[in-house]
Order: C-alpha cells, then structure tokens, then sequence
C-alpha cells in the first residue's frame, strides 16, 4: 500500500498539482481584485456557475455531452483515417525514394497553408456537412504523421538493414522485423503531434454551418461576449487532449516498451 502510494504521489506530480493551484489562486485573486473586466477573464467561480447551467439547461438545444461528442466523432473518425493512410504512406516514401519524390511535394505544398486558406475550397467541393469538417481534419492529422514515419525510416542505420539482408532475409522480412519496429517510436511521436494539430484545427472545421460541437460553442458564445463559456469550452478541450493524448502514450508503452532504454 505505502509502495502504491509513493509511487503515485511523485515529485513530478506534486510539482504538476501544485502549478495548476498557483495559475488558480493567481486568476481568482485577479478577478476578485478587478485588475482585468470580468467579460475578458470571468472568475473561476463565473466558469464554474456556466459549466453547471449548461449541464443543466443545455447550451443552444443540446447537452455538452452532444457537444462533445459531435467534436470528437469529427476529429477521431479523420484521425483514424489520417493514421492508417499515412502510416504506411510515411514508411513506404521513407523506404522507396520514387514514392517519396510523388508524395512529398503534395505535403510539403499544403502543410505550412493555414486551415482556412483551403477550408472555402473543402466546403465548396463537398458541402457544408461533416464531409468538409472531417476532410479538413484529416489533412491536418495527415502531414505530422507522414513526416515522422518517413524521417524515421531515413535514419535508420544501414548496417541493421545489410546485417538483415546477410543473414537471409528478403524486402519484406527486413520491413517488418527491422524497419518497422525501429520505426515504431517515431510513429507516436507523429500521432502525438498530429492529435494536437487536429484538435487545433477543430475551431476552424466547426466555423462554418456547424451547430454543434465544442469549438462551435465556443465561437457562438464569443459572439455574446460569454466569456465564461468560452473558458468553460477550451477548459474541456484541453482536458480531453489531454486524455487522447495519455491514451495514445498508454498505448505507445505497451507497444514500444524498450523506447528511452539503453
């Protein structure tokens, strides 16, 4: 039990509970002060009160739970989609030169665009619906994880591949039991990266015609000069990136449990 409880209250962790007090107890001292107006930065009891009222009362005709939902079917269903295209994408370009001089000039061109540069064009080929939400975030999940699957084949050490090719084995065993693997720590760095720039995105992909969703209520609410909602939005985005985020890196330690190991 003594051994459960000192390994879960760490050094780290008190450090990290302890920031999150500091930044509370500096904002509510702000807001009961009166340093900045309470419509730029609502104390954290406004927040609190405006969390409560739309789990009771709804924001716009539906729950945060539909809220959130709508966001999160948008950006896991492109995530997915990203992750299982650019993967082998990614390893492919990295392993075969030719592949690589087609695919990456595509990403190259588009990746530094902002979102909504391409956006107008997304929703005039496929309409206002969740088509144009989710292509908009698949292509930005799409870019991170190319990059890094394609890196991490480069600089993989020619003397694993020629070792392997030695001792008998062909293309398709030295890519599956050495390149691979040995890309495997960079591939969750890539969908680390890219969860994160696809929940970024998310604000612009539920601007137009939207309804629904977290980053909409957001965006509707700054129209009303509700800032209490607009923290009570972005507070839970960034709890719930974080969340995917500690899911993928739950599942990178299964995965890859030798990653950081001599």
């Amino acid at each position: 039990m003594k051994r459960a409880l000192k390994k879960f209250f760490t050094v780290e962790k008190a450090l990290t509970l302890t920031t999150i007090a500091v930044i509370i107890i500096a904002w509510t001292i702000v807001t009961q002060l009166g340093i900045v107006s309470d419509i730029l930065i609502p104390s954290p009891k406004k927040v609190w009160l405006a969390f409560i009222y739309i789990i009771q009362n709804n924001y716009k005709g539906s729950s945060l739970v539909q809220h959130l939902g709508a966001s999160m079917e948008r950006l896991l269903i492109a995530y997915i989609l990203a992750a299982i295209t650019a993967i082998p994408l990614g390893l492919l370009s990295g392993y075969n030169s030719k592949v690589r001089a087609i695919i990456e000039p595509i990403i190259e061109f588009y990746r530094p665009l902002p979102p909504l540069a391409y956006y107008t064009l997304l929703v005039l080929w496929m309409g206002i619906d969740n088509g144009s939400k989710i292509a908009l975030l698949f292509l930005a999940s799409f870019a991170p994880i190319y990059i890094s699957c394609m890196s991490a084949v480069l600089k993989i050490k020619a003397d694993y591949i020629n070792s392997a090719y030695t001792v008998g084995a062909d293309k398709y065993q030295v890519f599956i039991h050495v390149i691979f693997p040995s890309c495997l720590p960079d591939i969750f760095v890539g969908l680390r990266t890219a969860i994160g720039v696809a929940y970024t995105t998310l604000v612009a992909a539920e601007m137009v015609a939207a309804v629904s969703g977290i980053g909409w209520m957001v965006l509707d609410a700054s129209k009303f000069l509700r800032s209490d909602i607009i923290f009570v939005g972005i507070i839970i985005m960034g709890i719930t990136g974080i969340l995917l985020d500690k899911f993928i890196r739950i599942i990178e330690d299964k995965v890859v449990p030798w990653k950081g190991k001599e």
